[in-house]
């Protein structure tokens, strides 16, 4: 049954003309999922204070127009790590997109080549890493359009399971690792139905802490807490592979730079979508901080609360480089499969490219602070 009490829809085959942007499949998508799979995707830590506060962020703040300026040529391209995105959004990792619908990460990583997006594979994908590299080649191949394929790395508790791993991604054509460190220990308590599972890590040892009421540690003198990310983690990491690497999870402009400093090409300034620690701060508050204590040349993802073309702007005005969306892209799957997530990036880059016209602005590189306004910036 769905969130309504009625039987879970199927896909649909058309898109129902009165779909005009995310939020459109955001309420139709709960009719689309089994309803403990609907409230899995749209909760947050605690009491939801993050998620919340990730979209406040971007709603206080304002766009100042600028008509009159020269649009003819005009365009969303840019470079990254040595890599062209057609315009500065990718999919972010999202794990268990069968939960969605049965094709999961196929049916996303084929709309993302369709559309020339770029796509990061979760290590908890319900499809393997190799199967989803395989539909995006196929796809670009047929079409003649790609986007970046990159692979997101969740540290396992041995480091020959992270090895494994990397090597597995970097066979299949993986363009990059985005390696998660903000996510290893968190709340949940959601059973993954039959059927849906972290196809990567069959045969790996499951990193899981059980409460026990008797037991003398709760979290603290686990395996789990033993095994989390540290800093010499990430000097391991930066010695095994010469894909870019890139850290995600991060909130503070010391930690930034550090990881700058030991080898992180990129970072993506994140906090889960709010699904880890209620009461952290917002991507968006802490990315001008994180952009000054940052080389110039080291790109700035950002993710948690980007929902419409505007809130790209405004993300990249204030240091950011590209931005990642996480829960749209299965509202949009469960809606519609492939068909549903290709036209919910449409409606995306539409909105981008109708936010740069009004404001003036011809590139990508051209987005500054100057458009922006608000009581305190």
């Amino acid at each position: 049954m769905n969130a309504t009490g009625q039987p879970v829809k199927p896909a649909l085959t058309q898109i129902p003309p009165h779909i005009g942007n995310w939020a459109d499949y955001a309420a139709l998508a709960r009719e689309h999922m089994e309803a403990h799979a609907w409230a899995h995707l749209e909760s947050g830590a605690d009491q939801g204070l993050t998620l919340a506060h990730n979209r406040k962020a971007f709603d206080r703040i304002r766009l100042r127009p600028e008509p009159l300026a020269d649009l003819s040529q005009a365009h969303t391209r840019q470079n990254l790590l040595g890599q062209t995105l057609d315009w500065p959004l990718l999919l972010a990792p999202v794990a268990y997109q069968k939960l969605a619908h049965p094709e999961g990460e196929l049916d996303t990583v084929c709309a993302a080549m369709a559309m020339r997006t770029g796509m990061v594979v979760s290590t908890l994908s319900s499809y393997t890493l190799e199967e989803i590299a395989k539909a995006a080649h196929r796809t670009a191949q047929e079409l003649g359009r790609s986007g970046p394929l990159w692979f997101q790395l969740y540290q396992q508790a041995s480091r020959k399971h992270t090895l494994e791993l990397i090597r597995r991604a970097e066979a299949a054509g993986y363009q990059a690792l985005v390696w998660t460190i903000d996510a290893h220990i968190k709340r949940s308590s959601y059973p993954l139905p039959p059927g849906v599972e972290a196809a990567n890590l069959r045969g790996m040892p499951k990193q899981r802490q059980t409460s026990d009421l008797m037991s003398e540690h709760i979290l603290f003198g686990t395996a789990l807490a033993q095994s989390a990310p540290t800093w010499d983690d990430l000097v391991w990491l930066r010695e095994q592979t010469k894909l870019p690497l890139i850290v995600k999870g991060v909130l503070s402009a010391s930690s930034a730079a550090k990881a700058v400093e030991l080898g992180a090409d990129a970072i993506v300034v994140s906090n889960h979508g709010g699904r880890v620690l209620d009461g952290a701060v917002s991507p968006l508050e802490v990315l001008p901080a994180i952009r000054a204590a940052t080389p110039a040349h080291i790109p700035l993802l950002m993710d948690s609360g980007v929902r419409y073309g505007t809130d790209v702007i405004k993300a990249l005005a204030l240091g950011a480089s590209a931005v990642m969306i996480g829960r749209p892209q299965m509202h949009a799957l469960a809606v519609a499969g492939m068909l549903g997530v290709a036209h919910m990036l449409y409606l995306l880059r539409a909105e981008l490219e109708l936010a740069m016209a009004q404001t003036g602005i011809q590139a990508i590189e051209n987005i500054d602070k100057n458009l922006l306004t608000t009581s305190d910036l």
